[in-house]
């Protein structure tokens, strides 16, 4: 059991718009969401900090944010984020093959050197001593423009956020994020631990 029991998507009228939003993006409401929603403030304030980080302003595409959050997700160990942003990756129109190879993107040749910089600025910015350096900065700048280093550390530090909630918190993990998580992850070891619902 989660450490707070969500609410249900039919709660309340706000929770339900919650929903609506959330069955579009990744096919079912987030039981993260509809905890925050019993502080109908933290869910509103997340949701459109969401809104804003996953906004496309540049060439930091949907799939390549989804994918930063994956490695981001991967490096603090949250399993439940890590099955949420494969799944919205490959809802978002990441390419098979990377999906098929996340583990393996500083080699595979699905992913780019632009790619690669990115998802290496993900590990190193989501590790706890923070491991951003002078050597990470330049690869950046080869690829990427203010902007758009900016959008992606908003990724990364909307899933720190989600990282620490979901993983203290205990979130049971839906369905949908395990058919993902066991489809693309599974293979290296990916399993729901403490968010099937029953390790509390």
């Amino acid at each position: 059991m989660p450490l707070v029991t969500p609410l249900s998507p039919d709660h309340d009228e706000t929770t339900k718009e919650l929903a609506d939003f959330f069955n579009e993006t990744l096919g079912f409401c987030p039981n993260s969401v509809l905890t925050m929603q019993r502080r109908p403030a933290i869910s509103r304030a997340f949701i459109n900090l969401n809104k804003a980080v996953m906004a496309n302003e540049g060439r930091v595409t949907s799939a390549l944010k989804r994918m930063i959050a994956w490695v981001s997700s991967n490096a603090t160990g949250c399993r439940y984020c890590q099955a949420h942003a494969i799944r919205a990756a490959e809802r978002y129109g990441a390419e098979q093959e990377q999906l098929d190879n996340i583990w393996e993107y500083r080699t595979h040749p699905a992913f780019s050197e632009a790619e690669r910089a990115a998802l290496d600025f993900s590990l190193q910015a989501s590790q706890v001593p923070n491991g951003v350096d002078a050597e990470i900065k330049e690869r950046l700048y080869i690829y990427w423009n203010e902007g758009e280093i900016v959008e992606m550390l908003g990724v990364i530090s909307l899933f720190g956020y989600l990282n620490r909630w979901n993983d203290s918190m205990g979130t049971s993990i839906e369905d949908g994020a395990v058919e993902s998580g066991e489809q693309y992850l599974g293979k290296h070891g990916w399993e729901e631990g403490k968010h099937n619902g029953s390790q509390y």
